[in-house]
This record gives structure tokens, sequence and C-alpha cells, in this order.
């Protein structure tokens, strides 16, 4: 399967792109040391810059780096008809609740995007690619995505503070749930709606556990003590959620989608930091 793969060697595209036979990477090019062989064309979604696409069929496009519809637009405008199925991976953020209902859409959002305007931005998203490609489009909503090569806040630094161990303080609730979905669970779901030519929209989660239990098995890989100390709110700390967002974090995975154990996805990301020197071992 012909695969165009927009970014590719970041987090989530990286990890779908290390299942593909057959994908074209189209990005910036900063990277040029994965995935050596492979197709890749060069171009900036940011400045609009699609030249390299003019040519090429594809079997589907996976966009893991939209966040505004205008740049799914420009995508589609692009490729024209040589792509037969569009797969966006959108965000567990476009819900309005914990039910099926979305936010409403944001179709004229600015960077930097905020949390009011993240999941209405993606919705614009998903309704782009819903109007263009009807049946042939499909939509992946993950939960908050962890695992090696993780670039953002998230599970990264819970583990960094895991093995600090010692007195760790939470500007949180420890009883707050948290759930996670592995990079690569989402990447092997990814591929397997392409690979079946499933369309429609998809939730892709792991396990739930607690802000507490999240910390116990971070500590138990990094063979560490914490002690978890609540303190007041101050400045936005990963993972921690206000109290209405609670009953959000308990989603079903989709048919078919693997789950791998919060444990495995805690120690191959402590792996990956001390091996890429995120961190070093204490």
């Amino acid at each position: 399967m012909r695969v165009l793969v927009l970014g590719g060697t970041g987090f989530v595209g990286r990890a779908v792109t290390e299942l593909l036979d057959e994908p074209t990477l189209f990005n910036r090019g900063t990277d040029t040391t994965l995935f050596p062989g492979v197709e890749r064309r060069r171009g900036d979604r940011e400045t609009g810059d699609y030249a390299s696409l003019a040519t090429g069929e594809w079997d589907a496009v996976v966009d893991a780096t939209a966040y505004f519809p205008w740049q799914v637009r420009q995508t589609m405008d692009a490729l024209g008809d040589r792509v037969r199925r569009y797969l966006l991976v959108s965000s567990h953020a476009v819900f309005a609740g914990a039910g099926s209902e979305l936010r409403p859409a944001a179709w004229d959002a600015t960077p930097p995007l905020t949390n009011d305007t993240y999941g209405p931005s993606k919705v614009a998203c998903e309704q782009e690619v819903l109007g263009r490609f009807g049946s042939r489009a499909t939509i992946v909503r993950p939960v908050k995505v962890a695992g090696p090569h993780d670039n953002q806040s998230g599970l990264t630094d819970w583990v960094r503070a895991a093995v600090k161990g010692g007195r760790f303080e939470l500007p949180g609730d420890p009883a707050q749930p948290v759930q996670l979905v592995d990079s690569r669970d989402l990447a092997r779901l990814i591929v397997t709606l392409l690979t079946e030519d499933r369309g429609g929209a998809h939730t892709a989660a792991g396990p739930s556990t607690t802000l507490a239990g999240l910390m116990a098995v971070c500590a138990a890989a990094a063979g560490t003590s914490v002690e978890i100390v609540p303190v007041p709110p101050g400045p936005r700390f990963p993972l921690v959620k206000p109290r209405d967002l609670w009953n959000t974090q308990h989603r079903a995975p989709a048919e078919g989608q693997t789950v791998t154990p919060l444990e495995t996805t805690v120690t191959d990301v402590l792996t990956w930091a001390v091996t890429e020197g995120a961190f070093d071992p204490v």
C-alpha cells in the first residue's frame, strides 16, 4: 500500500512510518537520518508550500500534523484526486464531554491554540476531510498519546519526576483519572484502518488509571520511591485536568485496537529517554 505521511519523522508519524511498506514522507526535511531509502517530498505546511506534491498517486494519506482547517484544505487541494483515502489524526479534545457529542467547530482559530480552541479547531479539520472525501475519510481520535520519541509535555515529564524520586509536588488531585494511549497502538490502529479500508471515526485509547497510580507505575519502572505532595494549582502541569473533565478519561478503544499495558509504555519511555539523553538516570 502506497501511503503519503504528512510529517513521518516526528512522534506519531514516526510510529506510523515504521509500520508501512511503501511510505512517502512529506515534511520540511529537517531530519534526514531516519528511514534511509524512503521517498521524501520536501515542503512546508506553515507557508503553504506543497509544490513537491504536484505529482504522484497514493492509496492513502495519513495526516498527523493538521491543527487548522486551512492546512487540511490546502493539502486536499494540492493532492486533488490522486489519493483514495484521507486519514486524519484528530483528538479526543473534539468531544464536548464524556459522550460522543462534538464541540462546535472553530474555523478561524489562530496559533497558538489554547484549551478553548484546540478541540474546536480539530473539529473543523474533521469536517473539511469529511466534506471532501465522504466515505473515503477516516478520522482517528486518540486520547493523550504517550510513548518513545514523545517531544511534547506528557508522560515523559512524569517519568522524569519519578527518576528523581523523593518529594513530588503535584498541582492537582492524586485521585484524578488519567488515560493514555501508546503511540505504537495508535500507529497499529491507523495501519489496520487503512489496510481494511475502513472509514468513519474511531477512538484510540489505552488503560485508565489515576495520577497516583501513574506515578506508582513510573516509580516502579525507575526503581525509586516517590512521595506525592498535593499543592495548590499553579502553572499548567502535564496530564492535570480540572475536575469537570475527569469523566472524559474513560474512553473505549476502537474495535480491533491493541492495548499496551501502561507498565510497558512507561518502561519503554524511560529506556528511550535515558538512551537519547532526555535526562540522566540517578
